[in-house]
């Protein structure tokens, strides 16, 4: 069967947790296949025993799964072109090195790393760029031998040809490197174990790659890698390389700029389509100019000449903003759903407001809230009870014209219960809209008092806050008993 003119592939190593430079490159590897009825390959490039950890890999698809990438064969699916993780890979890359060494295109290197490390310091203090100097390129037979007997485990380096290294980047256009300033490079360490340059070669071939779309750090790597392509006789495939993230100072995105793992942003409470709707847009723009779209949409329109050639700066405010553009366009049953696991790590009971009444505490937070997290801060103001008062609400209310406000309220209330019952609209409140508005009249009118001079002593008695949803809302969920609790708490400060 002939396989799909795209295949691409996202190759991440399980060293550590899926952060969001390799989860933009995962994404637009994912947006190419889409766009062309192509496949989308997920391998793990499980090689460094020392860091591996099968939790990453566990985390790692994970993540993919939750931003909705998903991949047409891998370790979990299969597929024609398996295994997918290189440590299961080892007999291929034993072959493809037969292959160079019966050629004479690479050779064994005895060289200790405390040599290696003084020849790439004096190199440095030179100011030249470090490179190996070829000193176990001529190694006789017999010098070989020597350094075996006195226990030197040999490592394989390429022999690497004078002249230019040319390709037409899919991104960046034409670009070309120099042989003589590469070295001689390692394609297998001296425990057997193949380096990054090698392995990638013989495992974009063995699994048919068309296009490898990474970051641009993977420069350098593709003039060596096009190398072992010419010397192992494979086609290359056809190289693109994006720009990095960088953080608000234009560097490099790290751990100093504040949350940079896919799973942080999954604690903090943003949408799975948000954080892919940013990524997409990183040093680049969806088709027409537009800021929000599904990832349908974004794969239908996907194009390489829109992903830009410089640094994209990850805008954290920005991120917000359209996290909370998308919590207001959601429903309120579905929003619902998505907020329960923030409930529940947060200590509540869900099932303890009921479904109806927990959907109207949604509807009344809905338009206040950023991230799905944002729910946990302001759930208190719905639980039965009192609620945490803060500094500057506390401040408001020793104000005697407070005091005035409050008691003139509480004996509002005691009439607005007995009169209307303890329950009205199916749900705890006592005060339905129409109720509250009649409440706030006669409130103004027994008072003298109007806008803030009698709203923010009601919110900071009955909310513990002089900011929040709206109050009608807020009274129409609270039941009369925490109303009165709430109103006593205050009027005692």
């Amino acid at each position: 069967m002939t396989p799909p003119l795209v295949r691409v592939r996202f190759a991440p190593s399980p060293t550590g947790e899926l952060h969001l430079g390799n989860a933009r490159t995962a994404l637009l590897n994912w947006l190419f296949a889409r766009r062309h009825d192509g496949s989308f390959i997920l391998r793990i490039e499980d090689t460094d025993q020392a860091r591996n950890s099968r939790l990453f890999e566990e985390h790692l698809l994970a993540d993919l799964r939750w931003l909705g990438v998903d991949w047409d064969e891998g370790p979990d699916v299969g597929g024609a072109h398996g295994p997918y993780r290189q440590s299961e890979r080892s007999g291929l890359y034993g072959t493809a090195l037969a292959g160079l060494i019966a050629a004479g295109l690479v050779y064994p290197c005895y060289c200790s790393e405390a040599e290696l490390e003084a020849e790439r310091a004096a190199l440095i203090a030179r100011r030249m760029m470090p490179r190996y100097g070829g000193k176990c390129r001529q190694l006789t037979a017999d010098e070989r031998r020597r350094h075996e007997r006195d226990g030197r485990l040999p490592l394989w380096r390429f022999r690497v040809p004078d002249g230019p290294i040319a390709f037409d980047d899919l991104i960046r256009g034409p670009i070309s490197f120099s042989g003589e300033a590469i070295g001689d490079f390692v394609i297998v360490r001296s425990n057997g174990i193949p380096a990054y340059n090698f392995a990638v070669v013989v495992d974009d071939h063995q699994m048919a790659i068309s296009h490898v779309l990474r970051g641009e750090d993977h420069l350098s790597n593709t003039a060596s890698q096009l190398l072992l392509y010419r010397a192992l006789g494979y086609t290359p495939p056809r190289f693109g390389h994006h720009a990095l993230i960088l953080g608000r100072d234009h560097a490099k995105l790290s751990k100093r700029h504040g949350a940079v793992a896919v799973q942080e942003f999954r604690r903090q409470g943003f949408l799975p389509e948000v954080l892919l709707n940013a990524l997409a847009l990183l040093g680049g723009s969806l088709a027409g100019g537009n800021e929000v779209a599904s990832a349908a949409e974004m794969a239908a329109a996907f194009s390489l000449e829109r992903v830009g050639k410089s640094g994209a700066v990850f805008d954290t405010e920005k991120l917000r903003w359209l996290n909370g553009l998308y919590i207001r366009r959601e429903g309120v049953k579905t929003l619902t759903e998505r907020l329960l696991p923030f409930i529940a790590r947060a200590g509540y009971d869900a099932g303890a407001w009921g479904r109806e009444r927990l959907e109207a505490i949604v509807a009344a937070l809905q338009e206040s809230l950023i991230t799905l997290a944002d729910i946990v801060d302001v759930l208190p103001l719905f639980a039965d009870g009192p609620c945490p008062i803060e500094a500057e609400a506390a401040a408001l209310l020793r104000r005697e014209a407070s005091r005035a406000v409050l008691l003139a309220l509480r004996d509002l209330l005691a009439m607005a219960f007995s009169a209307g019952g303890e329950k009205r609209g199916g749900l705890p409140g006592a005060l339905d809209r129409e109720a509250y508005g009649a409440l706030i009249r006669r409130l103004g009118e027994k008072t003298g008092f109007r806008g803030r001079q009698l709203y923010l002593p009601l919110r900071a008695a009955v909310t513990g806050r002089l900011q929040g949803p709206e109050l009608d809302r807020v009274f129409a969920l609270l039941s009369p008993q925490t109303l009165r609790a709430r109103i006593e708490t205050a009027l005692a400060i």
